[in-house]
């Protein structure tokens, strides 16, 4: 495909990619927001840019399928760790925890996402826990994890959310309430996970992808 040409029905496009019909809308709103696609209400859709799209739209399908089981995992594991380090976690643990949620905050007032500070933030908590076990299966999906992390701070108004939510799991730790961090942390993932690629259906105010 070249710039400005129309892809293909959502039915077709769904039978060539072997996925849903709405995975191929999720993912063209997707796209959209990137710039790639330009969505007209009534006409279809059309490539609005080339460069780096023959890897995006196949990525976006593997990535909407991989997610849920990704936060699945994530949920299993740092909802324990964040309980164990208002438990275990050392008054220097803790002041790294503070210190990678700075600069998450730093970093996203200089118009980033912040995600180097809530890898970091996230990193300091696991180490808090004292459990090697949990950190070696956490820093086994340290790429997933990643891409979770890149979906969810990509939201809009995500980041400031995400540095208020871990400001409480970071609270509920330092007053060692293991059930408050583990509830925070929980609270947390869950808004990680309400994403828009993974949700059923178009923005309100979006054209549909048109069939």
């Amino acid at each position: 495909m070249v710039v400005g040409d129309r892809f293909p029905a959502e039915r077709d496009l769904a039978g060539q990619l072997g996925v849903s019909r709405t995975s191929v809308r999720q993912a063209m709103v997707v796209l959209q927001s990137q710039r790639f696609v330009e969505i007209r209400h009534g006409g279809g859709t059309f490539l609005r840019r080339s460069r780096g799209f023959g890897e995006s739209l196949p990525r976006l399908m593997e990535r909407r399928h991989h997610l849920p089981e990704v936060l699945e995992a994530r949920e299993g594991l740092e909802v324990k760790i964040a309980m164990l380090a208002a438990l275990r976690g050392t008054a220097d643990q803790l002041l790294e925890a503070r210190a990678a949620l700075e600069r998450m905050r730093v970093e996203i007032a200089l118009g980033g996402l912040g995600i180097a500070g809530d890898r970091d933030f996230h990193h300091a908590v696991a180490e808090a826990a004292g459990n090697r076990v949990l950190q070696h299966l956490i820093d086994a999906i340290a790429e997933s994890v990643h891409e979770s992390r890149l979906e969810s701070l990509s939201e809009p108004g995500r980041p400031l959310r995400s540095v208020a939510a871990h400001q409480r799991i970071l609270d509920a730790i330092t007053d060692h309430d293991e059930a408050a961090a583990g509830k925070a942390m929980l609270d947390h993932l869950r808004e990680v996970g309400d994403v828009a690629l993974l949700r059923e259906e178009p923005p309100s105010g979006k054209a549909p992808f048109h069939v």
